[in-house]
């Protein structure tokens, strides 16, 4: 059950990161042509795609964790022996998950107080956008919840045949 479920969200958050980045891609192109060829451009359209890419950032952050791709030193780990690797990478879990439920909560203080706040073009609150962080901050927190077995005993991250560390770490 807990794998199924761990599979839906893997699915979920790579299709809304597709879907968020293709309309991005299309805002952007539709503005770089509107603007070469008719002189105009679209008024929302660089607030919008900016917005995507906070988006797209802090909901792509959990699948970059959850395959190994961001920035890590491992050389302490790999230099120790198996207990003691064990006890380095559940501390960084230990570390990591706290990290993230301060954040979580802090951010979404952040949010609360830009509830009155608009943007200037659309006109919609800035605590939409800075949503993003606690969104992004707890998915991060669960993807991190259903490697960390994996990666305390051996170092592994999740597996997977379209994803690794590297095409994680490109995203």
């Amino acid at each position: 059950m807990l794998d199924r479920i761990e599979r839906i969200l893997v699915a979920c958050n790579r299709w809304l990161l597709i879907v968020l980045l293709l309309a991005m891609a299309c805002i952007v192109f539709a503005n770089v042509v509107l603007r070469y060829t008719t002189g105009d451009s679209i008024v929302w359209a660089e607030e919008v795609a900016r917005h995507m890419m906070i988006w797209v950032t802090f909901l792509g952050a959990g699948l970059v964790l959850r395959f190994g791709g961001h920035v890590a030193i491992d050389n302490l780990h790999r230099a120790v022996s198996t207990r003691s690797a064990q006890v380095i990478r559940a501390l960084v879990v230990a570390g990591l998950a706290l990290f993230f439920v301060v954040m979580t909560v802090t951010s979404s203080q952040y949010v609360y107080a830009t509830r009155f706040q608009t943007t200037a073009a659309t006109d919609i609150p800035i605590s939409y956008i800075y949503a993003a962080m606690p969104a992004g901050f707890v998915l991060m927190l669960v993807h991190l919840l259903f490697i960390a077995r994996g990666y305390i005993a051996a170092g592994n991250f999740a597996e997977s045949d379209e994803m690794d560390a590297d095409a994680a770490a490109s995203i």
